[in-house]
């Protein structure tokens, strides 16, 4: 008889290519990709296209208000990812589910069963690089560029969380700085799910 994990969660915090790294395999297993995006939405990237508030949201509150307000959301977020994933669970066949909000101290009220959880990511340094590349830092004006700052503060104290909770819970660690080893990564876990275990 022959298994293998039913689900793939993915995380780690904004940036770290969890979404691209679940799109590769998705499409490759056929599986669904749901990203907690989805289920509810926070002040996210505060650059280009997003509404004032989000704007303001960052321009007026201390870092540690916004990371505060970030924890307080996943927090509220915990019974509408338990009911997504026993949704899946229940309509059978294999998905990936990735996202910020996947805290791996969570992990344990979700009933994730054999699924596999993976963390991802980046040396703080390379994570504000990703973040003032994607939001043209040096093209902004000087409000913006407040905003982004304090976007990449947000993150990368959720990268350093991620870390020492996964560490604490057995959560497998992946070090993707280098997008080499994003896509060796991808290529891993696409084998490890789409290949058949003895059981």
């Amino acid at each position: 008889m022959t298994t293998r994990p039913p689900a793939l969660l993915l995380l780690g915090t904004s940036h770290v290519g969890k979404s691209t790294c679940a799109d590769r395999i998705g499409r490759t297993l056929g599986w669904p990709v749901i990203s907690t995006d989805q289920l509810a939405r926070h002040p996210g990237r505060p650059w280009t296209g997003v509404p004032d508030p989000v704007t303001e949201f960052y321009l007026r509150l201390t870092d540690d208000a916004i990371h505060w307000f970030l924890r307080v959301h996943h927090e509220n977020m915990r019974p509408i990812i338990r009911a997504r994933i026993k949704a899946l669970r229940e309509a059978g066949g294999g998905f990936i589910l990735e996202g910020a909000a996947l805290r791996p101290d969570h992990l344990p009220d979700w009933g994730i069963g054999e699924a596999l959880a993976v963390c991802l990511h980046v040396e703080p340094q390379a994570l504000r690089a990703r973040i003032e590349r994607e939001s043209r830092y040096s093209q902004q004006d000087d409000p913006m560029k407040i905003a982004i700052d304090k976007f990449a503060e947000r993150s990368v104290r959720e990268n350093e969380a991620f870390v020492e909770a996964a560490i604490r819970h057995g959560i497998p660690l992946m070090d993707v700085t280098d997008p080499k080893e994003a896509d060796r990564l991808a290529g891993d876990l696409t084998s490890r799910l789409a290949g058949a275990r003895e059981s």
